[in-house]
């Protein structure tokens, strides 16, 4: 009897050393930084702004946007106006609030609005512009030209949004500024 106690201990020990160990991959889920955005003033861009979350969430795994609930703090404020697309340059913290607006003129001109969207959350994010740049490039914007239909951060850009929410990297000296895009 005494053996076989001995032994379950023994197992139940191996069994927790292990889970130490060799997290499962839920476990970065739980270490991610989660944001969470509010479009209740998006407009027409609701479906856009969720198309956008959605790539950052695919292509990530430092840190994920979610929809806030009644009550719950905001991160990320989703507007909709009839100016050019803008938003505040992150990379925004649990603790901090920035502001995206969905711009009608972009779309006016022939934007693609899942684009918009996509670049506008990366700049939550903390990611700059990179102008002039090809439509390969998320963050190039309004440079990628009108048919440009990438919605998707390239190597460079989710690298860096990696390393901003792994808690090791420092923000531009930027961040907290309005970045407009110039039509």
């Amino acid at each position: 009897m005494l053996r076989r106690t001995f032994a379950a201990v023994l197992t139940g020990a191996a069994l927790s050393v292990s889970m130490l160990t060799a997290p499962s991959a839920g476990a970065a889920e739980i270490m991610a930084t989660t944001l969470t955005y509010d479009d209740s003033q998006a407009a027409e861009f609701k479906d856009a702004v969720a198309a956008g979350v959605n790539v950052w969430n695919t292509n990530v795994t430092n840190v994920r946007i979610v929809k806030a609930t009644p009550g719950q703090r905001v991160n990320i404020r989703v507007i909709a106006d009839n100016g050019w697309p803008r938003a505040t340059l992150g990379p925004v913290r649990p603790s901090g609030t920035v502001t995206v607006w969905m711009g009608r003129q972009a779309v006016q001109q022939g934007y693609y609005t899942p684009r918009i969207a996509s670049h506008e959350l990366g700049h939550s994010l903390g990611l700059p512009d990179v102008k002039p740049g090809p439509c390969s490039s998320l963050m190039s914007g309004s440079t990628g030209g009108v048919s440009c239909k990438s919605v998707n951060p390239n190597a460079q850009e989710k690298a860096r949004v990696q390393q901003l929410y792994a808690g090791t990297a420092v923000p531009s000296a930027d961040a907290g500024k309005v970045l407009a895009e110039v039509g």
